[in-house]
């Protein structure tokens, strides 16, 4: 297929007919990408190292190949196949055996998102695009835009990195007004491989931050900025920056954007005539009204979000980011107030209640039951994991299993711990295990955030999430976390960097 043509696939309804694709993984994002493809016609091998085996049984079902095995080399099947074109998986690093093969061999590379973008018309018109990253802050600020929208009446869908893969929401029979879209660095680094541009053209983006990350798979800080300014190109109402954050800012800067598309910067200080900012601790938006220079529209006070738990200062930025690009769609300003009004992480859920030393300490004491425990483990990459309880009948078994291979060491509390070690020993028997066995409710949080606290690294998550209920040693769940967070702050010696602002 010549360059031509494939660069003329841009709606669902093109003739994907016969297009040979190699598709580079398959986990949720890369089973969307074969499932689309073969729902297109086109003819698909998906080649992948390791695949849960549901997926892997379902790769015949929808009429795609499988070939799975150890990828360091390219598969002679592969070359047999002669792909016309490679979608990639998020992950796979750019110096990966087979994406080298297929740029040497002229093969075009896509990602999932280029492949979105093409087939969004799917169901009818298709859904505006809100694009947005950073390299921290993204999951709440994609919930909180959806949240805005939804609040003003609009169909809108939180997708892509923050669980739901684009493709998935792009073919919801029910169809949207929105996608909000998480985008991580992988996703745009393979986003802008022609020369830096995207195909996508979102009407609002946002770089929330920029801080070294993934640094070994990007290869270097610049490589990492690179993949992270593509979220801008081509957007067509409003490029939101962080005002604190100059990386943000010369993004918007350099960014090829449509004709008419404004910067809009965010922050916690007094904000110019075209940003969201804070006055005298009243949330104010000074870009979408008439007379920005001389005014500014309320949208709601640091007091009343601490009211709810949202006022730690990373909260209220992303929070700022969400009404500016739920702005930028158009929703009004009492949406927006009205969204935060019933928007809020619950206390004991997935609570940051304090950073030291690029450390996390996070309370996830409602995490009363293995499925509870398992979202809260999946969401970070390194874990201290301070687990256990009453397991009332349950095994943890599977838990321990799934995610062993990112657990720096694991915490054990409880009155009854053998289950607990037991799993570990079966399915983690080279982890750091280490046994709290304090009797007496005082000392066991105490104890067990000091042990926690002289293994984790640099990069780890210090996890409470005790897969079990709390009633062998504490009142409730809530009792258990509000101990946790006592014992964090006494082990900390209130140096934290970053505080819950529920405290």
């Amino acid at each position: 297929m010549s360059a031509e043509r494939l660069d003329g696939l841009r709606s669902w309804h093109a003739d994907w007919r016969g297009l040979r694709v190699a598709v580079l993984g398959l986990g949720m994002t890369g089973f969307s990408v074969a499932d689309t493809l073969a729902e297109l016609g086109s003819e698909v091998l998906v080649l992948a190292g390791e695949a849960a085996d549901e997926r892997a049984e379902l790769v015949g079902v929808i009429g795609a190949r499988l070939i799975q095995r150890d990828l360091s080399t390219v598969p002679s099947e592969l070359v047999e196949f002669a792909p016309e074109l490679v979608v990639v998986s998020p992950g796979f690093h750019p110096d990966h055996a087979v994406v080298t093969w297929a740029q040497a061999a002229g093969v075009a590379v896509w990602g999932d998102i280029e492949l979105a973008w093409r087939v969004r018309d799917k169901v009818g018109t298709p859904a505006e695009w809100i694009c947005v990253t950073g390299t921290n802050g993204k999951t709440t600020t994609v919930q909180l835009t959806a949240s805005m929208l939804v609040e003003a009446g609009f169909r809108a869908a939180p997708c892509g990195n923050i669980g739901v893969p684009v493709l998935d929401a792009v073919r919801d029979p029910q169809g949207f007004d929105f996608f909000v879209v998480e985008l991580s660095s992988y996703q745009l680094h393979t986003l802008g491989l022609q020369g830096g541009r995207s195909i996508v053209s979102p009407l609002a983006s946002v770089c929330l931050n920029l801080a070294d990350d993934h640094l070994d798979w990007h290869g270097s800080a610049e490589a990492y900025r690179a993949a992270k300014a593509v979220v801008y190109e081509n957007t067509k109402v409003a490029c939101v920056y962080n005002r604190a954050d100059a990386a943000t800012m010369s993004m918007v800067e350099e960014a090829e954007v449509v004709d008419g598309a404004r910067a809009v910067g965010f922050g916690l200080d007094v904000p110019g005539p075209s940003d969201f900012g804070v006055v005298d601790g009243i949330l104010v938006d000074r870009a979408f009204l008439d007379d920005r220079r001389t005014s500014a529209l309320e949208i709601t006070t640091v007091e009343a979000l601490a009211q709810r738990g949202l006022a730690a200062p990373h909260v209220v930025a992303n929070i700022l980011a969400a009404a500016a690009l739920a702005r930028a769609a158009g929703i009004t300003v009492e949406a927006v107030r009205d969204t935060l009004l019933s928007f809020g992480l619950d206390a004991h859920r997935i609570q940051l209640i304090a950073r030291r030393l690029e450390v996390d300490w996070i309370d996830d004491s409602k995490a009363t039951n293995p499925h509870a425990a398992d979202a809260s483990l999946a969401a970070y990459r390194s874990v201290v994991w301070i687990v256990g309880g009453l397991l009332k009948g349950v095994s943890i078994d599977r838990l321990v299993e799934r995610h062993a291979d990112h657990l720096r060491a694991a915490v054990v509390i409880g009155a009854d711990r053998s289950e607990v070690l037991a799993a570990f020993a079966r399915h983690a028997p080279t982890l750091t295990v280490i046994e709290v066995d304090a009797a007496e409710t005082e000392h066991v949080m105490p104890e067990a955030v000091r042990r926690a606290a002289e293994v984790a690294q640099a990069g780890d998550t210090v996890l409470l999430a005790p897969a079990a209920a709390s009633m062998d040693q504490f009142t409730d769940y809530g009792h258990r976390g509000r101990l946790f967070q006592a014992a964090v702050e006494a082990e900390l010696g209130g140096e934290a960097d970053d505080r819950s602002a529920s405290r």
